[in-house]
């Protein structure tokens, strides 16, 4: 499959999965591992990476020299928390500048906040982050963020953890075609044929994490993720049939037909 590209660097996977919610390190790094994802997010508020060296360190079950740990700022309500959280996670990774932006609008919903996004990733990329920014599948301030510089724009398919699947794509399908940056889906996949959907619909990449960890079979839903993804980014790049409404279109051919010889 041909690469995603993000902030100049080159990936061969194109799903990113997060570690929340699953009954232990050992289960992350099973689902990980079948997922083929390189990108693995981490909430920097509730996981720990070495803020607590008294308390066991995700980083010694997944390789920084393996996956890229994209760190995100779960939990924040305001950009002032946001950006403090991720100044913490460029110390915690070695100058590391790619993150992932989100700023919750209240706790209920999860929904983001945007003119508080707005505001934190200006702050972010002026101090020279690579911001992947989850968003509102809003088309107009999705622009924004990239005109902003934001090296990735990632709008909900669905509210996180609802696993509701695409609720929108007409809205999807615009930020797509207005974007020059990677279009992400993040929050709200809840099997493999709403990551394929996505796909198919032209995004870049999907992120998820509840509809991995909290499956049944953890594993398997990791490895159906994968193969859907792939799938859903060959069918876009194939190109569908076009629709034919009220018009039926026989697969074999019409003229040169054998005659049936009644007996």
């Amino acid at each position: 499959m041909d690469q995603l590209f993000i902030a100049g660097r080159g990936f061969s996977s194109r799903l990113l999965v997060g570690t929340g919610k699953y009954r232990d390190f050992a289960a992350t790094r099973a689902a990980i591992e079948a997922s083929g994802a390189q990108i693995v997010t981490v909430a920097i508020r509730r996981t720990n990476i070495g803020q607590d060296p008294k308390q066991p360190n995700l980083l010694e079950v997944l390789d920084p020299a393996r996956y890229v740990i994209l760190p995100n700022t779960a939990g924040c309500y305001s950009a002032e928390e946001a950006v403090r959280t991720l100044r913490l996670a460029r110390e915690l990774l070695d100058g590391q500048a790619l993150v992932k932006l989100e700023v919750l609008g209240d706790a209920s919903s999860l929904f983001p906040n945007m003119p508080e996004t707005l505001k934190a990733a200006k702050t972010l990329v002026q101090e020279g982050f690579q911001v992947m920014v989850y968003c509102a599948d809003d088309p107009i301030q999705a622009k924004m963020l990239e005109d902003m510089g934001c090296a990735a724009v990632m709008p909900l398919a669905s509210l996180i953890g609802s696993g509701m699947g695409i609720v929108n794509p007409w809205n999807l399908s615009l930020i797509i075609r207005n974007a020059q940056v990677p279009v992400l889906v993040d929050a709200g996949v809840g099997t493999a044929s709403d990551a394929a959907l996505a796909m198919e619909l032209g995004c870049d990449g999907v992120l998820m994490n509840s509809a991995i960890a909290l499956a049944q079979e953890p594993v398997w839903m990791a490895s159906a993720m994968k193969k859907a993804v792939e799938a859903g980014r060959e069918a876009y790049l194939a190109g569908r049939m076009p629709k034919k409404f009220y018009h039926a279109d026989p697969s074999s051919p019409t003229t040169g037909l054998m005659e049936c010889v009644k007996k």
